[in-house]
């Protein structure tokens, strides 16, 4: 009896050239996000404020007048009013943008270097290590973010400098137990002790094998970690632990305003407005993000 064998073609190496790869179905699915893109071009129009607030800011945000303190919004000349010590608001706002951006971003991208690495490491050796590792991250972690990140700063003292260093170990334990978490279920997966077994050594199954499938995860938690960073970077400078007057700095100006609540409650309120903002803008991008990586959406 004869057997009827159907021929199935392969697929040609250019259809195979042309299948979409996951960071661009990512990018195509986010770009169809429009709450995610509308947060992500308000973080770019502050970005570029930011870069050039020399050209932008019509005043010098340290020049003021005792004749000009508490200008209300809409003064003529003065849009957005003027601050206890006679200073433009708009101009402040604007300049504040660059370090409050710094103390809210910069921390973050470091903390998931140094992070990622410990936890990546401790998930994939296991035993005795992931042990010291784990229970010495656990140390940090056990104190809420706000605590800690006020104790070092108050140990280290006041500063720019000393705040990025502060909001980084706070962020540290936080990502290592992700990125420790998301490595021991790929450790165990049958591809992983195939390359084990092959005889390959931890660093290149680490690279090869690990890296590629645990980053995604640690990165989308370490973009929900800048919304808190800002915040936490605010309330530093309002308690007189991050970045020095007469620097303009939104959580600065907060503290700075605060006694001026009760005379202009609405020129009082902008740098926390522009805080408030710019971390919901943060915390948008990044649920998009998350939903756009997630492969069965």
């Amino acid at each position: 009896m004869a057997v009827v064998t159907a021929d199935i073609a392969a697929p040609s190496p250019a259809a195979i050239a042309k299948s979409p790869g996951f960071w661009s179905g990512v990018l195509r699915r986010i770009c169809r996000d429009p709450v995610a893109m509308t947060a992500l071009a308000i973080l770019l129009i502050l970005v570029l404020i930011a870069i050039f607030a020399p050209y932008i800011a019509p005043y010098d945000p340290s020049k003021g007048s005792v004749i000009r303190r508490l200008k209300p919004i809409g003064t003529p000349g003065y849009i957005f009013g003027t601050d206890e010590l006679g200073r433009d608001m708009l101009s402040r706002l604007i300049y504040g943008a660059r370090l409050s951006l710094i103390m809210g971003v910069i921390p973050v991208p470091i903390a998931f270097i140094i992070g990622s690495t410990i936890g990546i490491v401790a998930g994939y050796a296991g035993g005795i290590v992931n042990t010291l590792i784990m229970r010495t991250v656990d140390v940090f972690y056990a104190f809420p973010s706000v605590l800690l990140a006020v104790a070092l700063s108050g140990a280290l003292g006041s500063g720019l400098t000393n705040a990025l260093v502060s909001l980084t170990v706070v962020f540290i334990p936080q990502i290592a137990r992700v990125a420790e978490s998301v490595t021991t279920q790929v450790r165990k997966l049958d591809y992983v002790d195939a390359a084990r077994a092959s005889g390959a050594p931890p660093m290149t199954i680490i690279r090869v094998h690990i890296l590629g499938n645990v980053l995604g995860p640690i990165f989308v938690f370490a973009t929900s970690l800048i919304s808190v960073s800002m915040i936490l970077a605010s309330g530093l400078s309002f308690l007189g632990l991050g970045v020095r007057p007469p620097d303009a700095e939104w959580g600065l100006m907060l503290n700075t305003l605060r006694t001026a609540i009760y005379n202009n409650p609405l020129v009082a309120a902008l740098p926390g407005l522009m805080i408030f903002i710019t971390s919901i803008c943060f915390n948008l991008f990044s649920d998009g993000l998350r939903t756009a990586m997630d492969v069965k959406s």
